[in-house]
């Protein structure tokens, strides 16, 4: 059984945290702004974090950059939810951002739409030891890198640990112990949940569990694969879990649902990044002391996990991309970087693995585990590589849908014909636009 950790343990104080954190990425140093593209303004989408203090210090940095180089940097966010329809809108009206956003695929779809950015990814990744391999799988797009990584987010299981000892559980290792201990959970009125619903953390859960199953959406020949005896002992599992660990809720669930679960006192268990906890810190809820985090679980093929993970891009149409080029840069710096990462929370993992021994992970006993989460990482598409295809599937979510009908009654090898289907028509529409 874990032994709940006291925060503040091995603490660091703000200034030891930044000074510590900014020698950790000392080689990386600031490129002046091209003098042409000072006097413009650039503009930048990105979504309605997670962590509201993470949006207003990249304001705060927005604001900075303009006032020492005289352009105006504007940052507008949205829900993430409303991303991919901004994306379309403004490639087809081809004026927009300069900056926009860019999660999992997207880079693949929109390709012929972003400006190349392969020496600035190479000059900031040779300086901060070189980005993990998920990036590279993600943003590098037929050998040419059409967005810069940001972040990533890990999905550890969040466990109400004072739940589990209170009914002399361990914390769930596999997903086969999550069926076990929310089983017993449930019972006790302490239910379990992960999203079956139109959220994107119905996705990411979906290609987590597959994967973890052995199963594949595409295979590494770039092949529908999704109808498989593995997909279909995924797609068994989540019925039985769903019918004895969870309620009929998770089929409506929001991006923002299970963190009021868990946060009631009422769910045991979620499978989502430390948002929860984080809201607990902050609004200062008793519930906090009781959350805690373990690695992602493993399946009959191993520990697998689709991390969201996030690049920022420069459309073609951009009015001042140097402009965006250098505000990218002064992002990416030591000081910068640091400030936001803390104001996160931890939320944002940086994209390189020099940050898994960053200090954040020394402030909470409770953070130590995400960033060993990027081992287990891969793009949506794995083994395949991420494709416009992949972006059509989550962002339709035919993944959770296919689960929905095979708890709603649809045997699995319906919902599997389904779900087949489904993703045979978005491979053939979404081909069919590019030739």
């Amino acid at each position: 059984m874990q032994q709940r950790s006291k925060r503040g343990k091995g603490a660091l104080s703000r200034r030891q945290f930044l000074s510590t954190a900014t020698a950790t990425t000392a080689g990386l140093m600031m490129v002046p702004p091209a003098i042409a593209a000072r006097k413009k303004r650039v503009t930048m989408l990105s979504w309605n974090h997670f962590v509201p203090t993470s949006d207003e210090e990249l304001r705060r940095q927005a604001a900075e950059f303009s006032e020492i180089y005289g352009a105006k940097v504007q940052v507008d966010t949205i829900s993430h939810l409303q991303i991919p329809a901004k994306q379309a809108a403004e490639v087809n009206a081809q004026r927009g951002h300069d900056i926009m956003i860019m999660g999992g695929a997207f880079p693949w779809l929109y390709e012929k739409q972003l400006l190349p950015v392969d020496d600035l990814v190479d000059e900031l990744g040779s300086k901060l030891g070189g980005w993990y391999p998920f990036c590279e799988q993600s943003f590098r797009v037929k050998g040419t890198w059409r967005s810069v990584p940001w972040f990533w987010v890990s999905f550890p299981g969040t466990v109400n640990q004072a739940l589990f000892a209170q009914h002399d559980l361990a914390w769930p290792d596999t997903w086969a112990d999550v069926l076990a201990a929310g089983t017993k959970l449930k019972k006790a009125g302490h239910p379990v949940g992960i999203a079956i619903s139109h959220a994107g953390d119905a996705n990411t859960t979906f290609w987590s569990i597959n994967w973890c199953f052995g199963g594949k959406v595409i295979d590494e020949e770039g092949q529908v694969a999704i109808r498989s005896p593995q997909t279909e002992e995924a797609m068994e599992f989540y019925r039985e879990l769903f019918d004895k660990a969870m309620t009929d809720e998770v089929l409506a669930w929001d991006d923002a649902s299970n963190n009021r679960f868990l946060l009631s006192g009422r769910g045991s268990w979620i499978h989502n990044p430390i948002s929860p906890y984080n809201a607990a810190l902050a609004k200062k809820m008793d519930i906090a002391k009781d959350i805690n985090h373990h690695p992602t679980p493993a399946g009959p093929a191993g520990r697998h996990n689709a991390p969201p993970i996030v690049s920022l891009g420069i459309w073609k149409f951009s009015r001042n991309p140097e402009g965006a080029r250098e505000f990218l840069r002064y992002l990416f710096e030591p000081e910068n970087f640091n400030k936001w990462v803390v104001a996160s929370m931890a939320f944002n993992h940086g994209p390189v693995r020099e940050f898994e021994t960053h200090p954040i992970w020394a402030t909470d006993e409770k953070l130590k585990v995400l960033p060993l989460e990027g081992e287990f990482g891969h793009p949506r598409g794995w083994p395949y590589h991420p494709n416009p295809e992949v972006a059509r599937i989550d962002e339709v979510y035919v993944l959770p849908d296919m689960v929905a009908k095979a708890i709603r009654g649809k045997n699995v090898k319906a919902a599997l014909q389904w779900g087949e289907d489904q993703i045979h028509r978005i491979m053939k529409n979404t081909r069919e636009r590019r030739a």
